[in-house]
């Protein structure tokens, strides 16, 4: 079983990340959406240093940002109040990029923060970018009703509603992190969005670019597309990661259920390891101890197959990082020894 945590603010310190890997931690995922790896140098130096100490060889995961859409950077942390009005474009409060706002039009729901924040576009204006050829116009700002309030900051997902998404597989800041995976130790590669095999492809050919054919893809399924396309995104890949987050986006949150079932069916008829992640502890980024709901989640995950869980916010932004991690792991090993009891020696859950 392989644990994951997420690098951020919260453990970017040696003795914490220790503490991590000593409860069980095996790797840690960099979100690129959020910082480069050039960025991120110092912060991969602790993890393996920590690792190290403890005598486990980590993994490190970097989440690209393929097609994903995001909102730009905000001056300060904003609160949205539900049936309040607010302004998203190109020079904004809620900034987002040209890219994005040729995506959106009048009458659609927009998900902010894997659906934390749900907005109703009632119009789009239309404007001239400063320094543009006179006449040039393009979508500048999209007035939005906001639907269900909460606090928004920089650089959370935005997801249009029923939208199927035509970006490109790969960004070019995504082509220039590929070819920087050998340098900073990369042994895995999430890709976002994953529609079909032929986005694992067009990796793999960047990947072998860069001579990292070694380097394992984590196929991320987080739209219908992917979900409906399963089979043969499984059979390209080395591992499937189920993302939660964007799933119940694509998905009513009371399907996601059924849909993390039959994906983890599949994988298990084809042999395919799987991953889960988001919101498995997610109480835990203010709280000391988790819900019983959600270490049920955690152990009904390993129960259903899967080889290896995620934290995400848990411990790049969370209050308790060591404890999650904790809770995650002992968790794990309690339904591993329950679906096993032959490992029981083999695991220590005191």
């Amino acid at each position: 079983m392989e644990y994951y945590g997420t690098l951020g603010k919260a453990c970017d310190d040696k003795e914490i990340l220790r503490k991590m890997f000593a409860y069980g931690m095996t790797g840690m995922r960099l979100n690129l959406a959020h910082q480069s790896l050039s960025e991120a140098s110092l912060e991969i130096g602790r993890v393996f240093k920590a690792a190290e100490s403890e005598g486990v060889t980590t993994e490190l995961l970097i989440d690209l940002q393929g097609p994903e859409r995001r909102i730009g950077d905000l001056k300060k942390p904003l609160e949205v109040k539900e049936g309040h009005k607010i302004k998203l474009g190109i020079d904004e409060e809620v900034p987002l990029s040209p890219l994005v706002m040729e995506a959106i039009e009048a009458g659609q729901e927009l998900l902010i923060d894997d659906g934390k924040v749900k907005l109703e576009v009632l119009k789009v204006q239309e404007g001239t970018v400063k320094g543009a050829p006179k006449g040039d116009k393009q979508k500048m700002t999209a007035v939005c009703k906001v639907l269900r309030g909460g606090r928004l900051i920089s650089r959370k997902n935005i997801t249009i509603v029923d939208e199927a998404m035509n970006a490109p597989t790969l960004t070019e800041a995504d082509k220039k992190q590929l070819r920087l995976v050998k340098q900073y130790g990369v042994t895995g590669v999430m890709l976002p969005f994953v529609r079909g095999a032929g986005d694992i492809t067009l990796l793999k050919e960047e990947l072998r670019k860069s001579d990292a054919d070694d380097v394992r893809i984590f196929a991320k399924i987080e739209s219908k597309e992917g979900y409906e396309k399963i089979g043969e995104i499984a059979e390209n890949s080395d591992m499937i990661v189920v993302a939660r987050g964007d799933l119940g986006n694509a998905f009513p949150l009371w399907e996601v259920p059924r849909v993390q079932k039959e994906i983890a069916q599949v994988c298990r008829h084809e042999n395919k390891p799987f991953l889960i992640a988001t919101q498995f502890l997610h109480s835990m980024e203010h709280s000391p101890v988790p819900t019983r709901a959600e270490v049920s989640d955690i152990y009904n995950a390993v129960q259903d197959g899967a080889s290896a869980l995620m934290l995400t916010g848990e411990t790049a932004i969370g209050e308790f990082p060591v404890r999650a991690m904790r809770y995650l792991t002992k968790t794990a090993k309690t339904a591993m020894m329950t679906s096993d009891p032959r490992v029981k020696e083999l695991l220590d859950i005191s």
